[in-house]
């Protein structure tokens, strides 16, 4: 893939993540989502930094001490190890594209 829009899946049940670029000190995901969210009783605690990058759609993102934020195309934000998050909408309509690099 050399284009992060080219080929984007079907709607589905589930969000759609493809790898990009692994090497041992960071990961760069492109994930699909069409209407999906993280279960209210079991967000991410993840032992690495995310960076993601909202590229296209709308999406809601709960960080546990910040509360919720809408997420529009351009809006990108860090998530440090160990900081309780989880996705509370993705748009339903169309999908919502990001990139999201993991790192330690």
């Amino acid at each position: 893939m050399a284009n992060v829009f080219d080929h984007l899946p079907a709607p589905s049940r589930d969000e759609d993540i493809t790898e990009l670029l692994s090497r041992q000190e960071a990961r760069i995901e492109r994930i699909v989502s069409t209407g999906q969210s993280t279960p209210v009783d079991a967000p991410y605690d993840q032992d690495h930094d995310e960076w993601v990058l909202l590229l296209k759609g709308a999406a809601g993102l709960w960080i546990d001490g910040e509360g919720e934020r809408t997420l529009r195309p351009g809006d990108h934000l860090l998530i440090p190890a160990h900081c309780r998050h989880r996705v509370t909408w993705t748009a339903a309509d169309e999908p919502t594209v990001w990139l999201a690099i993991h790192f330690r």
